[in-house]
């Protein structure tokens, strides 16, 4: 139960703080978003791997580095996390918030960039969490945050910068609840993001087999 615990509250103060930075209207947004999953990655990275992302939790099992009845706990806690985050924003700020694409951003870009950066994100989490070359390092949460914070400096502004199949659930179903918009641009938040995992889960099998081939 405290791995599923931990996995709703990160996901939550991940989600909460992304509606109330996006409310702000500041430039900095995204320094915010880095820093609260970088401290989160903290909090949480001894008790339950500190996911707070479906497409982490789905690259990680398909790593073969879960149990797989944990996967769907996961998941469940991510998705919840994410939502009560997005009713509690609307709740302080009054409005709803969504991940969307740019409305002249073409469908390949906007798909691109939600693959790619979730891509760059889990292969970092496995090479910083997971590799046995890295094992004890203090240094996986601030590499973590930042990969985010970069992503969504770099590819927010086209794709929406969700990254995180969770970050477009929660938000994307609350606002469709208050009837600021619909679910058409789901598919992009759950599909990009799980095949940039998956896609990063490949290569970092690659990297570890370079390495024990090297050492052998």
């Amino acid at each position: 139960m405290k791995k599923y615990l931990t996995e709703f509250i990160g996901t939550f103060f991940l989600v909460l703080t992304i509606g109330l930075a996006v409310a702000s209207g500041s430039p900095l947004a995204p320094l915010a978003i880095g820093s609260a999953l970088m401290v989160l990655v903290y909090m949480g990275g001894h008790v339950s791997g500190a996911h707070y992302n479906p497409a982490v939790t789905i690259a990680i099992v398909a790593l073969g580095k879960m149990e797989r009845a944990d996967v769907l706990p996961y998941i469940g806690a991510q998705i919840v996390g994410a939502f009560a985050a997005a009713a509690t924003s609307f709740l302080i700020v009054g409005s709803t918030f969504a991940p969307a694409p740019a409305a002249e951003a073409p469908m390949l870009a906007v798909l691109l960039v939600e693959f790619l950066f979730t891509f760059m994100l889990v292969l970092v989490i496995m090479n910083v969490a997971v590799a046995k070359a890295t094992e004890g390092n203090g240094f996986y949460g601030l590499a973590i945050g930042f990969t985010v914070t970069a992503a969504a400096f770099a590819g927010g502004g086209i794709s929406g910068g969700a990254f995180n199949p969770a970050v477009g659930i929660g938000p994307i179903v609350m606002n469709a609840l208050a009837g600021d918009g619909g679910f058409a641009d789901l598919w992009i938040y759950l599909v990009a993001p799980i095949a940039g995992g998956l896609a990063a889960m490949l290569v970092f099998n690659i990297q570890e087999a370079e390495k024990e081939a090297a050492y052998a």
